[in-house]
């Protein structure tokens, strides 16, 4: 855990105000995701990681506009609602351990590292996973595991898993991922490929292993790369 974005910085007003929006947001969408409100525990997470210190240096002025910012390599940081969203969407409690598909910048992680007892997070485009992981290390979230590879098979050897979150599109539903999944465990993933209309799924793992899905929005996520 870190206490960074708890100091009194020049960016803490404007992470109040991105906490505000997203709140806003979530009222106006909760017709769709069944979540007009999201729980106190993950607007406090929200409020508290600094993602100013996640997003290259001219993203910084940026960082808490409620939209998705470009990364480098193809990829970028989602828009802050849309992981508060996923994030609520697994009801994180704090013995959960969770994995992450796509770590990206490593704001979802970090986000997911104030909630949650351990989060692994998979990243398959490596400068990208090296400065996450990098990032994350230097905040001070020291329960967070990072891996630089195809996060479609999952990270096997930790699982099961209390969660998972897939933080890009896939044209169906990895299997492997399912398949690690605790009975009860929540798997939220962007379904749909790259120029079609992705849709954002609940998929909830029964006791016998079944498996039921809800749809909540529409979404636009990069593409889930498969390693060669």
């Amino acid at each position: 855990m870190t206490d960074t974005a708890d100091a009194q910085d020049a960016f803490a007003p404007r992470r109040a105000e991105m906490v505000a929006e997203i709140a806003a947001t979530a009222r106006a969408t909760g017709a769709e995701t069944g979540r007009p409100a999201f729980a106190a525990r993950v607007m406090a997470a929200m409020g508290k990681v600094p993602r100013h210190l996640l997003v290259p240096d001219p993203q910084v002025a940026y960082a808490y506009e409620n939209r998705p910012l470009p990364i480098g390599h193809g990829q970028t940081i989602s828009q802050p609602y849309i992981v508060a969203l996923m994030t609520d969407l697994i009801d994180p409690e704090a013995s959960d351990v969770v994995l992450e598909v796509g770590t990206g910048s490593g704001y979802q992680a970090a986000v997911l590292a104030e909630l949650v007892a351990r989060v692994f997070t998979i990243e398959i485009v490596e400068p990208v996973g090296r400065r996450a992981a990098e990032a994350l290390a230097r905040l001070g979230y020291r329960n967070v595991a990072t891996r630089i590879g195809d996060g479609y098979g999952g990270w096997p050897e930790a699982a099961p898993f209390d969660a998972i979150l897939v933080t890009a599109a896939a044209p169906a539903v990895p299997a492997p991922l399912v398949d690690q999944l605790k009975p009860g465990g929540r798997l939220v993933i962007p379904v749909g490929g790259q120029w079609e209309v992705q849709e954002l799924l609940v998929i909830e793992k029964q006791p016998d292993g079944a498996t039921s899905t809800r749809r909540t929005i529409p979404v636009r996520f990069v593409p889930l790369t498969r390693g060669k």
